[in-house]
């Protein structure tokens, strides 16, 4: 062996072993100094990976951010996309060469939503403008007009083409779609109107704002039934809502990370839950059984779930 060359010591003990080498102090040629900015980053190694991609479909429509996306209910290829193009498209998954672009708004197509039936297709702007389309032909069927600001959310009625949508402007209106026709506007949040939805049997309205509050309406009258604010209900704007399958409870999230139900037909408080340190940014309620499982998606946690009891409801983390 040249008298430069490192020298490896066996351990004599281990001879007979399974001729493991090691190394010591004396067996150090050179060290050379190496700058941590000179190494790799393991989080830029993985970024560079090239991840598997299992999508079915790529639509490329779209040359702006996409905000809002719906489903049709009655027709599984169908899709609705909205972006910050201020184009909207109707295409179909596995028909590549197939698309029909929905044209008029003047600003983001924020919120998109197919009726029960599947016909018709509203598509809410922060124009402050929805227009009605006819989805079997692809024709615009009318524009609805009166908000004062951009529109944030847009649900059909459970039992026909009555449309209901939130606004920026803090109001919150209603129309007949198949007459292009305003039925009322319910005023009274004090902030953008971030989430509503008409009860599963039609026959009540609850919004929730940015100013802390849910309101709960009676949609023929434009009554205001209840409003609930205040301590044990959110400290900070409401950000999601989902309402039971009953129409007895709503299930609201909050910007400070709360979620809170409430029995609609009191206005009360029934159960809390205070466990995520960040936004909910979603909730969604599913029958089972007897019970009901709200799914949470936190800006800081993801998706956590918790089981929900029948009333008097007690709320746990599953």
């Amino acid at each position: 062996m040249s008298s430069n060359s490192p020298a490896f010591h066996r351990d004599s003990d281990d001879d007979d072993d399974q001729g493991e080498v090691f190394l010591d102090d004396s067996d150090i040629i050179h060290e050379v100094a190496v700058d941590d900015e000179d190494l790799p980053d393991a989080d830029d190694e993985a970024d560079e990976a090239e991840e598997a991609d299992d999508s079915l479909h790529i639509f490329t429509g779209h040359n702006g951010e996409v905000y809002s996306l719906a489903c049709s209910p009655t027709d599984a290829t169908l899709v609705a996309t909205g972006a910050g193009d201020d184009k909207g498209f109707l295409w179909r998954i596995g028909h590549g060469d197939w698309a029909v672009e929905l044209q008029g708004h003047k600003d983001s197509i924020s919120s998109l939503a197919f009726s029960l039936d599947g016909q018709l297709l509203a598509s809410g702007s922060l124009d402050g403008v929805i227009q009605i389309w006819d989805v079997p032909s692809g024709n615009l069927k009318g524009t609805l007009d009166g908000p004062g600001g951009g529109i944030e959310w847009i649900r059909w009625h459970p039992k026909g083409h009555i449309i209901l949508a939130g606004s920026e402007d803090s109001t919150v209106w209603m129309w007949n779609a198949d007459k292009m026709a305003y039925l009322n506007m319910f005023s009274g949040h004090g902030n953008s109107v971030t989430c509503g939805d008409f009860t599963p049997d039609g026959k009540t309205i609850c919004t929730g704002s940015d100013d802390a509050t849910l309101r709960i309406w009676n949609p023929k009258s434009g009554e205001n039934i209840h409003v609930v604010k205040g301590h044990p209900y959110h400290a900070e704007g409401l950000t999601s809502m989902a309402i039971s399958s009953d129409s007895s409870l709503a299930i609201t999230g909050a910007k400070d990370g709360s979620v809170r139900i409430v029995n609609i037909s009191s206005g009360r408080v029934v159960s809390s839950l205070d466990a995520h340190a960040d936004s909910v940014e979603f909730v969604g309620i599913s029958p089972r059984g007897l019970q009901l499982e709200a799914w949470i998606r936190s800006s800081l946690y993801g998706i956590s779930s918790i089981l929900l009891p029948a009333l008097p409801v007690i709320m746990r983390m599953e």
